[in-house]
Protein backbone atom coordinates (compact mmCIF):
# COMPACT_ATOMS: atom_id res chain seq x y z
CA UNK A 1 0.00 0.00 0.00
CA UNK A 2 1.66 3.54 -1.03
CA UNK A 3 1.23 6.43 1.19
CA UNK A 4 -1.23 8.41 -1.32
CA UNK A 5 -3.78 5.50 -1.55
CA UNK A 6 -6.81 5.41 0.21
CA UNK A 7 -7.71 3.47 3.36
CA UNK A 8 -11.83 2.95 2.38
CA UNK A 9 -14.01 1.59 5.09
CA UNK A 10 -17.09 -0.37 4.02
CA UNK A 11 -19.57 -2.43 6.62
CA UNK A 12 -22.67 -2.25 7.93
CA UNK A 13 -24.36 0.58 9.35
CA UNK A 14 -23.25 0.55 13.74
CA UNK A 15 -19.83 -0.79 12.89
CA UNK A 16 -18.02 2.01 13.57
CA UNK A 17 -16.73 3.06 10.50
CA UNK A 18 -16.64 7.16 11.27
CA UNK A 19 -15.21 6.96 14.58
CA UNK A 20 -12.55 4.11 13.77
CA UNK A 21 -12.04 6.36 10.41
CA UNK A 22 -11.15 9.51 12.27
CA UNK A 23 -8.82 7.44 15.12
CA UNK A 24 -7.05 5.51 12.19
CA UNK A 25 -6.65 8.55 10.55
CA UNK A 26 -5.21 10.93 13.52
CA UNK A 27 -3.20 7.40 14.03
CA UNK A 28 -1.79 7.33 10.73
CA UNK A 29 -1.40 10.84 9.80
CA UNK A 30 -3.90 10.88 7.31
CA UNK A 31 -6.93 13.34 5.97
CA UNK A 32 -10.25 11.88 7.06
CA UNK A 33 -13.15 12.05 4.67
CA UNK A 34 -17.04 10.70 5.92
CA UNK A 35 -18.86 9.98 2.26
CA UNK A 36 -21.72 10.32 3.76
CA UNK A 37 -21.49 13.67 5.29
CA UNK A 38 -19.82 14.59 1.82
CA UNK A 39 -23.46 13.66 0.36
CA UNK A 40 -25.01 15.77 3.07
CA UNK A 41 -23.07 18.68 2.08
CA UNK A 42 -23.73 18.01 -1.91
CA UNK A 43 -27.19 17.65 -1.92
CA UNK A 44 -28.35 20.06 1.47
CA UNK A 45 -29.84 17.07 2.63
CA UNK A 46 -30.08 14.81 5.44
CA UNK A 47 -29.82 11.20 4.56
CA UNK A 48 -32.94 10.42 5.59
CA UNK A 49 -34.87 13.16 3.94
CA UNK A 50 -32.86 12.14 0.84
CA UNK A 51 -34.33 8.55 1.26
CA UNK A 52 -38.05 10.44 1.75
CA UNK A 53 -37.72 12.43 -0.98
CA UNK A 54 -35.87 10.68 -4.05
CA UNK A 55 -36.76 6.49 -2.49
CA UNK A 56 -34.50 4.14 -1.77
CA UNK A 57 -32.89 3.99 -5.79
CA UNK A 58 -32.66 7.49 -5.84
CA UNK A 59 -31.12 7.55 -2.71
CA UNK A 60 -28.55 4.71 -4.02
CA UNK A 61 -28.35 6.70 -7.58
CA UNK A 62 -27.23 9.73 -5.92
CA UNK A 63 -24.68 7.75 -3.20
CA UNK A 64 -23.40 6.14 -6.14
CA UNK A 65 -22.77 9.28 -8.03
CA UNK A 66 -20.85 11.29 -5.71
CA UNK A 67 -18.58 8.16 -3.98
CA UNK A 68 -17.67 7.83 -7.79
CA UNK A 69 -15.98 10.87 -7.98
CA UNK A 70 -14.46 11.31 -4.37
CA UNK A 71 -11.11 12.93 -5.35
CA UNK A 72 -9.41 12.54 -2.56
CA UNK A 73 -5.40 10.60 -2.23
CA UNK A 74 -4.23 9.37 1.21
CA UNK A 75 -7.56 9.53 2.92
CA UNK A 76 -8.90 7.11 5.55
CA UNK A 77 -12.81 7.21 3.63
CA UNK A 78 -15.53 6.35 5.85
CA UNK A 79 -18.26 5.24 3.43
CA UNK A 80 -21.63 4.76 4.19
CA UNK A 81 -23.41 1.05 4.29
CA UNK A 82 -25.04 0.87 0.79
CA UNK A 83 -21.82 2.06 -0.83
CA UNK A 84 -21.84 -1.70 -1.98
CA UNK A 85 -24.62 -1.55 -4.04
CA UNK A 86 -22.65 1.17 -6.72
CA UNK A 87 -20.63 -0.50 -8.87
CA UNK A 88 -19.16 2.48 -10.09
CA UNK A 89 -18.38 4.01 -6.49
CA UNK A 90 -16.83 0.41 -5.58
CA UNK A 91 -14.56 -0.03 -8.59
CA UNK A 92 -13.80 3.70 -8.10
CA UNK A 93 -12.92 3.52 -4.09
CA UNK A 94 -10.77 -0.14 -4.87
CA UNK A 95 -8.57 1.87 -7.60
CA UNK A 96 -7.47 4.45 -5.33
CA UNK A 97 -7.22 2.74 -2.05
CA UNK A 98 -7.19 -0.46 0.28
CA UNK A 99 -11.15 -1.44 0.82
CA UNK A 100 -11.38 -2.77 4.75
CA UNK A 101 -14.52 -4.31 5.71
CA UNK A 102 -15.29 -3.86 9.57
CA UNK A 103 -16.79 -6.88 10.05
CA UNK A 104 -19.46 -7.24 13.38
CA UNK A 105 -21.71 -9.78 13.72
CA UNK A 106 -25.50 -9.67 13.69
CA UNK A 107 -25.96 -9.21 17.27
CA UNK A 108 -23.65 -6.61 17.88
CA UNK A 109 -25.16 -4.84 14.93
CA UNK A 110 -28.80 -5.12 16.19
CA UNK A 111 -27.36 -4.27 19.70
CA UNK A 112 -25.20 -0.65 18.28
CA UNK A 113 -27.95 0.68 16.11
CA UNK A 114 -31.19 2.80 17.11
CA UNK A 115 -33.91 4.06 14.97
CA UNK A 116 -33.04 2.95 11.09
CA UNK A 117 -35.28 5.30 9.62
CA UNK A 118 -33.56 8.53 11.45
CA UNK A 119 -30.45 7.13 10.52
CA UNK A 120 -31.01 7.23 7.30
CA UNK A 121 -30.37 3.52 6.86
CA UNK A 122 -31.84 1.95 3.22
CA UNK A 123 -34.38 -0.38 3.96
CA UNK A 124 -36.46 -1.54 1.04
CA UNK A 125 -40.02 -1.84 2.32
CA UNK A 126 -40.58 -4.58 4.36
CA UNK A 127 -37.58 -5.45 4.56
CA UNK A 128 -35.76 -6.47 8.52
CA UNK A 129 -32.61 -5.47 10.06
CA UNK A 130 -31.52 -9.03 9.74
CA UNK A 131 -32.67 -9.55 5.40
CA UNK A 132 -30.27 -6.22 5.25
CA UNK A 133 -27.63 -7.84 6.93
CA UNK A 134 -27.86 -10.95 5.33
CA UNK A 135 -27.92 -9.37 1.70
CA UNK A 136 -24.75 -6.86 2.29
CA UNK A 137 -22.24 -9.30 3.83
CA UNK A 138 -21.54 -11.23 0.63
CA UNK A 139 -20.69 -7.59 -0.78
CA UNK A 140 -18.92 -6.81 1.66
CA UNK A 141 -17.08 -9.90 1.32
CA UNK A 142 -16.95 -9.53 -2.14
CA UNK A 143 -15.31 -5.91 -2.03
CA UNK A 144 -12.53 -6.06 0.69
CA UNK A 145 -9.08 -6.14 0.19
CA UNK A 146 -8.89 -6.88 4.02
CA UNK A 147 -11.63 -7.94 7.05
CA UNK A 148 -10.95 -6.28 10.50
CA UNK A 149 -13.10 -8.59 12.80
CA UNK A 150 -14.73 -6.14 15.56
CA UNK A 151 -17.22 -7.83 17.68
CA UNK A 152 -16.30 -7.48 21.34
CA UNK A 153 -13.11 -5.04 20.75
CA UNK A 154 -12.69 -1.58 21.67
CA UNK A 155 -11.70 1.35 18.82
CA UNK A 156 -8.40 1.34 20.24
CA UNK A 157 -7.88 -2.25 19.77
CA UNK A 158 -9.34 -2.31 16.40
CA UNK A 159 -7.11 0.63 15.38
CA UNK A 160 -4.05 -1.00 16.27
CA UNK A 161 -4.87 -4.28 14.72
CA UNK A 162 -5.81 -2.34 11.76
CA UNK A 163 -2.65 -0.20 11.39
CA UNK A 164 -0.23 -2.95 11.86
CA UNK A 165 -2.05 -4.77 9.35
CA UNK A 166 -1.59 -1.95 6.68
CA UNK A 167 1.67 -1.33 7.74
CA UNK A 168 2.93 -4.47 7.06
CA UNK A 169 0.49 -4.51 3.34
CA UNK A 170 2.67 -0.85 3.07
CA UNK A 171 6.31 -2.77 3.66
CA UNK A 172 5.47 -5.52 0.71
CA UNK A 173 4.89 -2.86 -2.25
Amino acid sequence: MRRNENIVLIGMPGAGKSTVGVVLAKHMGRRFLDSDLVIQEKTGKLLHELITERGLQGFLDVENEINKSLDATGSVIATGGSVIYGRQAMDHLKRTGVVVYLRLSYPEIENRLGDLKQRGVALKEGQTLRDLYEERVPLYEKYADLIQECDGKSIRTIVAELAAELSQTMSKM
